[in-house]
């Protein structure tokens, strides 16, 4: 394979749509809440604390003082609830075609080679594949957003695909996502590439149009 001259990007025609579609959010990290005791009072913890007491002298005869008032905490429960919730939230599905100079099973062959992504994809820093699972990748993700570094990782899943027309995959752990790469042949040296994912346009873009440089010069 020959490498891509830098700044080269193939004169290409583009189509962005965009389209809403239920899928998981970002999945989202959280620690556990531990129960505690405040060490000072809000006056409206006091004033619940001081009725409780005059409710417990008033019927109880016991001498023992009132347990105080605790806050109420989520419980564990409650936590996987949210975070299950956060995962239903609707993404923005982003669909890239692009016009490719090769014909449409070539593409599909590059496309398939995990082991090449990070040539063509800027925003991937790496692709392991899973020992004895070919369908299993680990996939380490960095781009730059508004200004700030993210990174985040995945496992994902190849799904069956259809050869030479289909590519799809989703991840099983670690970031929450999903994505697609159809083929349609347009003559005997074209393809139209479409690449769907809930992410952001020009991330995606930028990777389509590095992906019709690397296969122009391969």
């Amino acid at each position: 394979m020959s490498s891509i001259a830098s700044g080269t990007v193939p004169t290409t025609k583009s189509v962005a749509c965009f389209r809403k579609s239920a899928s998981s959010s970002s999945l989202l990290h959280r620690s556990s809440s531990s129960r505690f005791m405040p060490t000072s009072l809000s006056p409206i913890y006091a004033k619940l604390i001081n009725s409780n007491n005059s409710s417990s002298v008033s019927s109880s005869s016991s001498s023992s003082p009132p347990e105080p008032l605790r806050p109420v905490m989520r419980s564990t429960e409650a936590d996987r609830l949210e975070e299950e919730r956060l995962r239903q939230v609707h993404w923005q599905d982003v669909a890239v075609k692009m016009v490719v100079d090769a014909p449409a099973s070539v593409a599909y062959n590059l496309y398939a080679d995990r082991d090449l992504f990070p040539k063509w994809m800027p925003f991937l820093s790496s692709v392991e594949a899973v020992e004895g699972s070919p369908d299993l990748s680990r996939y380490l993700v960095k781009f730059n957003s508004f200004g700030q570094n993210v990174e985040y990782h995945f496992l994902a899943k190849n799904l069956q695909p259809i050869p030479d027309r289909k590519l799809h995959w989703r991840s099983i752990e670690g970031f929450a996502n999903r994505g697609s790469v159809r083929f349609f042949p347009r003559g005997p040296s074209l393809c139209l590439v479409e690449l769907m994912k809930p992410f952001m346009e020009k991330l995606i873009r930028g990777g389509l149009e590095h992906f019709a440089a690397f296969v122009k010069t391969s």
